[in-house]
């Protein structure tokens, strides 16, 4: 419902927060000296408002200027309520001078902002840029702009056009006593002066922006004279008398004429022409005072003058004269008669009260005043001048200075008590915090520009050190220690409070005509006056404003209005009644959460022990009066209670279709620093003032149930209301105001930027990205609470927007700024947003999406146990701070419970209603989505399962989203480790697609993890050919030595017992390593995998040992590849059918031996590793005799049927390598040497490599035999190829075989002595001579088998040796040695012939 305000204002404190103030220092010295016995004026203060600042669309709207006056220095601070001004605050000191009373005023042309100061031996101006011309367009969207002020600095203030020193008059002593300044129409700067001996000077400047000088008029009062009598002496002209002296001066511009207005200390106000320089009125003030004997013989002394113009009442004065004991306010109104004379029209005359009036202002209709009263106490009220038949001033609850003392319960640790109260953000200003500090600290070291926080410690540290240093004893007890403790704290505070009441100090007050805000200026701050809610107003008036009222705007009814005054003067009986104790127990009772009506119970039971003045007796007596008592509850409750039905702001921003303007100009309304500081202290306090009311409250409805029929005329019905309704009621409101209380007082935390980065990650999976983000404007030094952080981010433009659409819709197309209405409907709807038992849920949301996570969970926990609103989501923002703070699993259980609310709030149904295109079946499901991708954005997969797993349980009926939950499942497990749920998970899984992408990823995880034991042991059962084709086309997609797909595959058959398809898995993959991996590591792995082949074949039975040969070079089908197109896009051409080659155990002994030769290739000679891998059986034969490995190229020979000749050709060139190589070649020897095994070793003699190879080549002789010694043959050719003598050993080795073809060799390379020696000595063979060394059994005889000669090489032989003369020789002995065996050939023959 709409809050009902009342008459009377309450004063709201704007304080700065800063640590240091923000004044920039200009000094304008015009080199004078002070004045002998100078009086020293009061400090003083004043404000301006802009012409504009009541208008929504204006530059100017909500700013205002005020100033302070001390001595010889002005404070100048320009503030707005819509945005943050910097450089706003500048401090002028102008040595030697005093300002005056009244000697500030400003004034506002169309392009400039012109201030006027007047001191008591100078006059300056200070000529400044407008607003309006520092932004030249109109739309400004900054949320910081720059003040007026900001070029002072540049100013020459010392310059003639800017400061001009006051002429000194003829026989005058002492300086001016008041002032004034204004502009004239053209322009003139005119300064009017109280003269110390009477009348008032007035100094004229020229135009800013034009040359000229400085004019003096003086108004005497014998211009009076001469306008009554026509003509005067001169001598007596002069004359002037003490009565003369203006006590306050004030200017009016009427019909391009300045008025000025001088009320005097003969008790006279005198009003004077400026362009006549003539006084044209003059009227005695003690005419309007009643018994004013003695009055007259008294010169005045405290006088003021005010002034106000409006185009309904025209100019109005208001006459304060401060009479001892009586002072009055007499307002009078200007009127014109003819011939250019004026009368004053009496308008009302109010008294004042009896305290010392400091201040006040007149407005069309009211008078504001400002008093200190004996005690010290700042008193404001205020008054309407026409309509106040009772003469009754408006009340204005000004705050009252921090308690003198703390209450520190038991429980409490002093320190942290004290630290609280301090820092809290209603009681000290910054400033007194660090002036006490110094002080404490006796000024040892100077405060620099400090956070909130680091001056918290520097206080905490200072209080300490001074505790410790104060102690000298060793030891002592905790509860001494405590006194200590409140000992010093208790000093600092007292001094804290010191300085809190300096600058507490009223100065002045200003009211702006434009928007009706009321200022109340203080020595260090300023204060806003907000109107008061009427129930409030019930609550904190003085009794005697109680008791006056016939009528209150809570209720209709006269006899309603009745009872409520007579209700809540038992409240305030009630609340005086209450100790302290009391209300701190009552307190901690809310803070613990206990129950508030037990709680009230307590409080009243100790009431009724302790009643010692009767005051329950007094309470029963007034109740007595109370005739509905229950009626008069109920409309309390009703206008306490802030509960509406729709969601506050609810309309949106302005639509899109209003102009720019106004949405910008709405956009800052009310978005300032000081703005929002006092709109939320003024929530603030309306929680604090109702908590107290629904406290009393409570307690009085307990003591009427325990006074039962006794006060209640209506019965058991109406106590049975009581019971059931009204108490409840109360107690649930007490709540909320403790609520809103404790919030408004609660400091937001600074949040480090990763937090928010982390903040805002969550908040985007939530998709809740959108919401209110970090408040742009945070100043460092500035501490806000939670509220303001909420009012500023969110609150206040759902505010504005819901103001600006209620008044379009009563009054379109205006939106006057009307401060009194605009201030208590934002404080009204800001706190209505906050209350607890609204729909909206923006408070929470901000404060989590703001990562207030503390403050957040203190919240929670407060509303929890009564509050039924927004439980879930209240739950779900719980999960949130738990989340984190690292607390997964309590915050799975806040998202558990905050499930069952998914249908019902708004924040749930918003949080779950932006689901993407696979949304799921139901709400609840969409809620589980999101919080499950939210703790996997967390990183808390363990939880992902459990809300998954109790998630499928809603999906009974919806198969994709229980596959897409069991996919989720899987995929967690996986990642955990759990690979035996992972597979279960991956069995449950309904959807088959889903399924095989699990299954493929289970073993391309598995496989990098290298756990294959858990992979290859689980059952598949209805996946097995799916496991087989996903590991075999990862084995064929990727890279073969950095996965071990095959090996997975071959263990994987091999547990399934089907041997073949793990030999066919492991000979493809030797294959491959063949032709990718040509390294010896590749090598090694090939000769393995042909091992394991051949293993897998001979463990099966013989007619089965067989498989298909992969095909080299196949490109395998890809997932996913087009059927008709290859990687270029292009027509593939149609595949080439291949024919199937079946491999048997016998092809894959010979490719394992091929494999093997290679690696052992590899290991003696590594660079031949690149080119061996796809080597043939005949291109290995020579790579490996070309290595030096002759036992493996033999080997390799034998098992593919290739002649050995390469072998003892290449072990023969070795040989002769070594023959006639150096020491180098023998060295290197050694390594191939070593590689093939020798027959038999050597012991006899130290042996050379180049003895060792001719001994590898004699045993290779030896043991590869060969038809017609065709290996003797090939090595005798290679070595008489290279001219190297033949060797005994082979000469005599291979003539045992065949002689006749070691003639020939001999006969090819020309050796014809060793042809013919040979010869000669087969011939003797033949003859018995030496026969076993030709293979010859026996020799020619008759009996002996026949024998031959190689009659043809012989002969070539002859011929050769004939036809060389050098040969003779052996020629002749070859011929005779023939011819003697012919002859012997010849007589065997025929001896055999005749024994035949």
């Amino acid at each position: 419902m709409a809050a009902v305000l009342e008459r009377s204002f309450i004063e709201i404190c704007g304080f700065e927060r800063e640590t240091l103030h923000r004044f920039r220092d200009v000094t304008v010295n015009l080199g004078l000296s002070a004045l002998p016995g100078g009086v020293r004026f009061p400090d003083s203060s004043g404000g301006f408002h802009y012409e504009e600042s009541g208008k929504l669309l204006s530059i100017t709207s909500n700013r205002f200027i005020h100033w302070t006056t001390s001595g010889d220095t002005v404070q100048l601070v320009e503030q707005s309520l819509d945005t943050n001004l910097l450089n706003n605050a500048v401090r002028l000191k102008f040595p030697h001078c005093t300002l005056l009373p009244g000697g500030v005023n400003i004034h506002e042309t169309l392009n400039n902002v012109i201030i006027l100061i007047v001191t008591n031996q100078s006059v300056h101006r200070l000529v400044l840029p407008h607003p309006t011309r520092m932004y030249r367009s109109e739309l400004v969207t900054e949320l910081q702009m720059q003040s007026i002020f900001t070029d002072v600095g540049k100013l020459s203030l010392q310059d003639p056009a800017h400061s001009t020193i006051i002429p000194t008059m003829a026989n005058q002593t002492g300086g001016p006593s008041a002032a004034t300044a204004w502009i004239s129409h053209l322009g003139e700067v005119h300064y009017a002066l109280a003269s110390p001996a009477g009348g008032i000077l007035v100094l004229t400047l020229p135009p800013h922006d034009t040359q000229g000088s400085i004019s003096v008029v003086e108004l005497k009062r014998s211009t009076v004279m001469q306008k009554l009598a026509g003509w005067m002496p001169t001598a007596i002209r002069g004359e002037q008398s003490p009565g003369d002296l203006a006590l306050s001066l004030a200017v009016r511009e009427l019909e391009e004429d300045s008025f000025i207005f001088a009320l005097c200390q003969d008790h006279k106000l005198r009003m004077w022409s400026f362009r006549d320089q003539a006084c044209l009125m003059e009227a005695d003030m003690l005419e309007y005072m009643p018994a004013c004997r003695g009055v007259k013989r008294v010169a005045g002394q405290g006088h003021r003058l005010r002034l106000s113009f409006s185009s309904t009442t025209g100019l109005c004065l208001a006459v304060y004269l401060a009479v001892p004991q009586r002072g009055q306010f007499t307002v009078l109104q200007l009127a014109a008669t003819d011939n250019n004379r004026y009368s004053l029209d009496h308008i009302s005359s109010v008294f004042s009260t009896q305290e010392t009036l400091v201040d006040f202002a007149l407005t069309s209709t009211d008078i504001w005043g400002l008093w200190v009263d004996d005690s010290n106490t700042t008193v404001v009220k205020y008054i309407n001048f026409e309509h106040n038949t009772a003469g009754q001033w408006n009340q204005v609850f000004v705050q009252p200075p921090p308690e003198e003392e703390v209450h520190i319960g038991v429980d409490q640790d002093p320190r942290e008590t004290y630290l609280e109260v301090l820092f809290s953000p209603l009681r000290f200003t910054a400033s007194a915090i660090v002036k006490a500090l110094q002080i404490y600290r006796r000024g040892s070291e100077r405060i620099v520009d400090m956070s909130w926080e680091a001056l918290k410690k520097e206080v905490t540290v200072a209080v300490e050190n001074e505790l410790q240093s104060s102690v000298t004893e060793f030891e002592f007890s905790q509860e001494e220690y405590r006194q200590l403790q409140v000992e010093f704290w208790s000093k600092f505070y007292a001094c804290c409070l010191q300085y809190q009441e300096s600058l507490s100090m009223p100065l002045g007050l200003t009211v702006s005509p434009h928007t009706a805000m009321v200022c109340l200026l203080k020595k260090g701050f300023v204060s806003f006056l907000l109107p008061c809610f009427a129930v409030d107003h019930l609550y904190l008036s003085y009794d005697e404003y109680l008791f006056s009222e016939e009528e209150t705007p809570v209720a209709e009814d006269p006899e309603v209005s009745r009872d409520v005054l007579q209700l809540v003067q038992c409240l305030r009986l009630v609340s005086d009644a209450v100790s302290g104790d009391m209300a701190y127990e009552m307190e901690k009772a809310l803070e613990h959460l206990q129950s508030p009506e037990r709680a009230a119970e307590l409080v009243l039971e100790n009431m009724l022990a302790n009643d010692n003045d009767n005051v329950i007796e007094d309470i029963q007596n007034k109740l007595q009066d109370i005739r509905n008592p229950t009626a008069a509850m109920i409309i309390l409750l009703r206008e306490m209670d802030l509960e509406v039905d729709s969601e506050v702001g609810g309309e949106g921003l302005p639509k899109p279709g209003q102009s720019l303007n106004v949405r910008i100009s709405l956009s800052q309304l009310y978005g300032s620093s000081v703005a929002v500081m006092v709109v939320c202290q003024a929530v603030c306090h309306m929680a604090m003032t109702r908590a107290l009311f629904c406290r009393d409250l409570l307690i009085l409805q307990k003591l009427y149930l325990r006074l039962g029929d006794n006060v209640f005329l209506g019965g058991g019905a109406q106590l049975l209301q009581l019971q059931q309704d009204l108490i409840p009621r109360s107690s649930h409101l007490l709540s909320s105001y403790y609520l809103l209380k404790h919030t408004s007082q609660s400091l937001a935390s600074s949040v480090p930027m990763d937090t928010i980065d982390a903040n805002l990650q969550h908040l985007s999976v939530l998709e809740l990205s959108d919401s209110p983000a970090m408040g742009t404007n945070r100043s460092v030094l500035s501490p806000q609470t939670v509220v303001e952080l909420f009012y500023q981010t969110v609150a206040r433009k759902a505010i504005i927007s819901q103001i600006y659409t209620q008044q379009q819709s009563s009054s379109p197309g205006s939106m006057l700024l009307h401060w009194p209405h605009m201030v208590s409907n934002v404080v009204n709807l800001l706190a209505q947003l906050l209350w607890p038992s609204n729909p909206g849920f923006q408070f929470p949301e901000c404060l989590m999406a703001n990562c207030q996570y503390t403050q957040l969970q203190e919240y929670v926990r407060l509303i929890r146990p009564w509050c039924q609103m927004n439980v879930g989501s209240c739950r779900f923002v719980l999960g949130q701070c738990y989340l984190a703070d690292g607390e997964g699993q309590k915050a799975l259980q806040c998202f558990q419970e905050a499930a069952t609310e998914v249908e019902k709030e708004e924040f749930l149904m918003r949080l779950t209603g932006a689901e993407e295109e696979e949304a799921a079946s139901t709400p609840r499901l969409q809620y589980y989505n999101k919080v499950l991708r939210l703790l996997e954005d967390v990183g808390l997969p363990e939880l992902v399962i459990l809300l998954a797993t109790l998630a499928i349980t809603e999906a009974v009926n919806d198969v994709r989203s229980q596959a897409a939950l069991w996919t989720r499942i899987f995929k967690h497990h996986l990642d955990l480790g759990h690979n035996s749920q992972a597979y279960e998970a991956l069995t449950q899984n309904p959807d088959s697609s889903r399924q095989l992408d699990c299954l493929r990823q289970l073993v391309v995880v598995l496989c990098e993890r290298s756990q294959l034991q858990d992979l290859v042991q689980f059952s598949y059962i209805n996946l097995h050919d799916e496991v087989v084709s996903i590991i075999e086309s990862r084995a064929r997609a990727v890279d073969l030595l950095s996965h071990n797909y095959y090996e997975l595959l071959y263990a994987f058959h091999i547990n399934k017992h089907n041997y073949r398809k793990a030999g066919t898995v492991m000979f493809e993959y030797g294959m491959r390593l063949g032709r990718e991996v040509r390294t010896q590591r590749g090598l090694q792995k090939q000769v393995n995998c042909y091992l394991a082949a051949l293993n897998c074949l001979r463990l099966i039975r013989a007619e089965y040992a067989w498989i298909v040969q992969p095909t080299s070079g196949a490109v395998y089908e890809r997932p996913g590849a087009s059927p008709k197109r290859n990687y270029d896009g292009e027509f593939a051409a149609d595949p080439v059918k291949r024919q199937v080659d079946i491999l048997e155990l016998r092809d894959l002994e010979k490719e394992y031996i091929l494999a093997r030769s290679r690696l052992t290739l590899a290991q003696q000679h590594p660079p031949s590793a690149a080119i061996a891998g796809s080597a043939s059986a005949v291109e290995m034969v020579a790579l490996l005799v070309q290595t030096g490995l002759f036992d493996c190229a033999l080997s390799l020979c034998q098992t593919f049927n290739l002649p050995l000749t390469p072998v003892f050709e290449g072990l023969s060139f070795k040989c002769i390598k070594l023959q006639y190589g150096g020491e180098e070649s023998q060295h290197d020897a050694w390594n191939w040497l070593a590689a093939n095994q020798l027959s038999t070793v050597v012991t006899t003699k130290e042996s050379s490599a180049t003895d060792e190879a001719w001994r590898l080549l004699a045993s290779y002789l030896e043991s590869h035999a060969s038809p017609n010694a065709q290996h003797h043959r090939s090595v005798i050719n290679k070595l008489l190829s290279h001219g190297v003598p033949l060797p005994d050993w082979l000469v005599n080795a291979y003539k045992a075989v065949d002689a006749a073809a070691l003639l020939r060799l001999y006969l090819n390379f020309d050796l014809l002595e060793a042809a013919a020696e040979l010869v000669l000595e087969y011939v003797d063979a033949l003859l018995g001579k030496g026969h076993q060394y030709f293979g010859i059994e026996r020799p020619l005889s008759a009996t002996a088998p026949l024998v031959w000669l190689p009659y043809t090489a012989i002969d070539q032989l002859l011929q050769a040796l004939n036809e060389t003369q050098t040969n003779a020789i052996i020629y002749n002995k070859l011929q005779d040695k023939l011819d003697s065996y012919h002859k012997l050939v010849e007589q065997t023959t025929r001896r055999r012939l005749r024994n035949q």
